[in-house]
């Protein structure tokens, strides 16, 4: 008996201890860089899920326009701010429109939305040779259904990082 009271309080022990360890003591700065931020990670401020989630990578756009908001500013700005400070990225520019009008378009008006905010982004300093358009139209909905709140989700322009140079 003595064997198994002697066990029990040991996994007692260990399991208080265990228990008072302060969070992420074991793994504080396991994986991660300067100041505990995971390279790669939407907390490190150099990678695309930054740009993705916090500096935002689309603007959307009103019925038949392909000018930007007073938000899409403000997203823009940011963007071109990122993306001054993290040259070794390119971006391609997606332009999409909502499942109204017909096919060619919505081509056309995703291409005059992308090319909208190209424009934007290389007036605040990003070298044109880092920027590329294309246009999806309709083709590639974030949302299906015919409401005016899918519509709207789908008016957009969308910036995609990549590293390195762009392709033809």
């Amino acid at each position: 008996m003595k064997p198994f009271a002697l066990t029990a309080v040991l996994v007692g022990v260990l399991a208080v201890a265990g228990c008072s360890k302060s969070p992420g003591a074991l793994d504080a700065g396991f994986g991660a860089g300067a100041g505990g931020i995971v390279p790669g990670s939407a907390s490190d401020p150099s990678s695309p899920a930054y740009f993705q989630q916090t500096i935002g990578d689309r603007v959307l756009f009103a019925v038949d326009q392909s000018t930007v908001s007073p938000e899409g500013v403000d997203v823009l700005n940011k963007q071109a701010v990122w993306l001054m400070e993290n040259p070794a990225f390119t971006a391609v520019v997606e332009g999409h429109a909502d499942e109204q009008g017909t096919r060619e378009y919505n081509l056309a008006l995703g291409a005059r939305r992308a090319s909208a905010v190209q424009n934007f982004l290389i007036e605040r300093g990003v070298a044109p040779n880092r920027l590329k358009t294309v246009s999806y139209g309709k083709e590639r909905p974030l949302e299906i259904c015919s409401d005016e709140i899918c519509y709207a989700k789908n008016r957009r322009a969308v910036t995609v990082l990549a590293a390195g140079g762009l392709t033809s």
